[in-house]
C-alpha cells in the first residue's frame, strides 16, 4: 500500500511530502545519484496538486539534498549523506561558541596541555616541584588520622567543624578574629572566586583589580558578565575607583602579599590606603592570601586584620604550600556571604574532600603544617638564589628583575618588547614551558613570569640557557 500524506496530521501536506522524501535518502533506499519520481508521478501518489510536491522538493534542494540536472531530472546530491550526518548530531561547534564561560587564551591552553608531559621544562608553573611536596609525612598521617563513618562522608555545607574551629586558631597569627560560623571551606582559592561572581553580584557589576592581574588568565568574573577594570595603588586611587563605580555593584580583587604575578608586596600603608578608600565607597574587598605562608621573612598583618565592617572576604588556601592535590582552601566572610556561598557550593559539588579536609586539620593541628612550612621557605629560597645567580651572570644586560622576597615567582622584565607568542612558540620547540606576561596583560610583551618552585635545578639552568639563547636573537 503506498504512502499518502495524513490530512490530519498537525504537520502540512508539504511538511510530511518533505519528510518521506527525506526518510528515503536517509534509509538509504535512495543512495546518491538516484533519480526521483516525477512530480506528476508523486502528485498522483499523494493525490495532492503538483505544486504541493514541487515546493517540498524546492525545499529539500535548497536543504542541498536534491539537485536538479537540466533535461535529465531531480537526483539524490552528492553530498546529502554529508549534509544528513550533520543535521543528525547536535551542533556542539554552536553550543561551545554560545556558552556563558570565556575559553582560556590560546596561549594558557598550550601551558595547560604541555605542563602534562614530563619532558617539558616548565619555568613557568605555579606548582610546588614533587621534591617539595611531603609525601612520606602525608602517607603517615593518613595512619595518624582516626576516622569514622560520618568523617568521610559529605561534610556540612560550610565544610568540616573541626577544620573551621582549628582554622580560627591559626588564622590568629595573621591577626585574624573569626568563628567557625564565618568560614566556608572550598576546593581551592579559585572555586572561591567562582562562588563568590555567581553568588554575590549582579551582571555589569564592575570588578576592580591590580595590573598586571592573574585574573587576566583565569575567567570567574569576566565568563559571569562581570566588567574588569585594572588600577594602580597610588594617590589618585580613591579617585579611579569613585569614577568607575557609579551606581553598579563593584568590589576589589587584589593579591597584597606576593602579588601574581609580580610577586609585590604591598606595605601596611598600601594596605591601609586601600582599606579605607573600599569603606568609604562601599566597596567589598577580596583578600587572596594564598601565598603569604612562603615568604621568606616576618610578614605584615593581612588587609583581613583591620575590617571591622565585615568589607573584606578573605581567602587561603593550602594548594601552594602543602598540595594542589588535596584541593582545599577557605573563605572568611560576614555569617550572610557565608551562607550563601556556601548554598551554591552545595548545588555545584555538595562539599570539598572530607579526606582532605581530614589531613588538613591534622596538619595544623599538630604542627605538622608549621614545621612545613619552614623547611619550604628554605628550600624555595635556596631556588631563588640559585635561579638569581644565573640571571646575574646572563641577563643583567638585557633584562631587569626584583629579588624574591618569597612565593614562587620572579618577574623578568626585558628591556625590549620581545616576549610575543612567536618567542612563547619557539620556546615551546625547545621543550621549554614559560608564562609570558602578555596572557597576565594582553600589552605585555616585557615580562616573563619565572618560577623556581617546580624544575629542578638541572632543568632551571638549562631552561634559563634556552631562554637566554633565543632572546639574544632579538636584540
Amino acid at each position: 500500500m503506498k504512502w499518502k500524506p495524513n490530512r490530519h496530521s498537525h504537520l502540512t501536506i508539504q511538511e510530511q511530502i518533505k519528510d518521506w522524501l527525506k526518510s528515503h535518502i536517509e534509509s538509504g533506499d535512495w543512495t546518491v545519484g538516484t533519480k526521483i519520481p516525477t512530480q506528476r508521478k508523486l502528485a498522483s501518489q499523494f493525490n495532492v496538486n503538483r505544486s504541493t510536491v514541487q515546493f517540498a522538493l524546492d525545499e529539500l534542494k535548497a536543504e542541498g539534498l536534491l539537485e536538479s540536472k537540466m533535461g535529465s531530472g531531480v537526483f539524490v546530491a552528492n553530498n546529502s549523506w554529508n549534509i544528513l550526518l550533520d543535521r543528525s548530531q547536535p551542533n556542539w561547534k554552536q553550543h561551545i561558541e554560545t556558552s556563558i564561560h570565556k575559553p582560556n587564551y590560546h596561549t594558557i591552553q598550550l601551558i595547560n596541555e604541555y605542563e602534562q608531559y614530563e619532558h617539558i621544562i616548565r619555568l613557568g608553573t605555579g606548582e610546588l616541584s614533587p621534591e617539595l611536596l611531603p609525601i612520606k609525612e602525608i602517607e603517615q598521617s593518613l595512619k595518624d588520622i582516626s576516622l569514622d563513618a560520618r568523617s568521610i562522608g559529605y561534610s556540612s555545607p560550610q565544610g568540616n567543624e573541626k577544620l573551621r574551629k582549628i582554622l580560627c586558631d591559626y588564622l590568629q597569627k595573621r591577626g585574624i578574629q573569626t568563628v567557625p560560623e564565618n568560614i566556608l571551606i572550598v576546593s581551592g582559592a579559585l572555586q572561591a572566586l567562582q562562588l563568590i561572581a555567581v553568588g554575590l553580584l549582579e551582571e555589569g557589576s564592575v570588578v576592580f583589580h591590580e595590573h598586571p592581574s592573574y585574573l587576566s588568565s583565569v575567567h570567574p568574573f569576566q565568563s559571569a558578565g562581570m566588567q574588569m577594570i585594572s588600577v594602580t595603588r597610588n594617590s589618585t586611587l580613591i579617585d579611579n575607583l569613585r569614577a568607575f563605580k557609579r551606581k553598579r555593584q563593584s568590589l576589589f580583587y587584589c593579591v597584597p602579599t606576593l602579588h601574581n604575578p609580580t610577586g609585590y608586596n604591598w606595605s601596611i600603608e598600601e594596605k591601609e590606603n586601600l582599606y579605607h578608600a573600599c569603606n568609604e565607597l562601599q566597596i567589598p574587598i577580596i583578600e587572596d592570601d594564598v601565598y603569604h605562608e612562603l615568604l621568606f621573612d616576618s610578614t605584615s598583618l593581612a588587609i583581613k586584620s583591620f575590617d571591622t565592617s565585615g568589607q573584606v572576604l578573605y581567602i587561603g588556601s593550602v594548594s601552594k604550600t602543602l598540595s594542589p592535590g588535596l584541593r582545599i582552601g577557605w573563605v572568611v566572610a560576614p555569617s550572610p556571604v557565608i551562607e550563601r556561598l556556601a548554598d551554591i557550593k552545595m548545588q555545584t559539588d555538595y562539599g570539598s574532600s572530607a579526606l582532605s579536609q581530614e589531613i588538613v586539620a591534622h596538619w595544623i593541628s599538630t604542627g605538622l603544617y608549621e614545621n612545613h612550612l619552614n623547611n619550604l621557605r628554605e628550600q624555595l629560597k635556596r631556588r631563588a638564589t640559585f635561579v638569581e645567580n644565573i640571571l646575574e651572570q646572563q641577563f643583567n644586560k638585557i633584562a631587569t628583575w626584583k629579588k624574591p622576597e618569597g612565593g614562587f615567582y620572579i618577574w623578568l622584565r626585558f628591556n625590549k618588547p620581545i616576549v610575543n607568542k612567536a618567542l612563547f612558540l619557539n620556546l615551546l620547540k625547545q621543550n621549554l614551558l614559560i608564562n609570558p606576561g602578555y596572557i597576565y596583560d594582553p600589552r605585555d610583551l616585557h615580562h616573563v613570569r619565572l618560577s623556581y618552585a617546580y624544575a629542578s635545578l638541572e632543568e632551571l639552568k638549562l631552561g634559563l640557557t634556552y631562554l637566554i639563547e633565543l632572546s639574544r636573537h632579538s636584540f
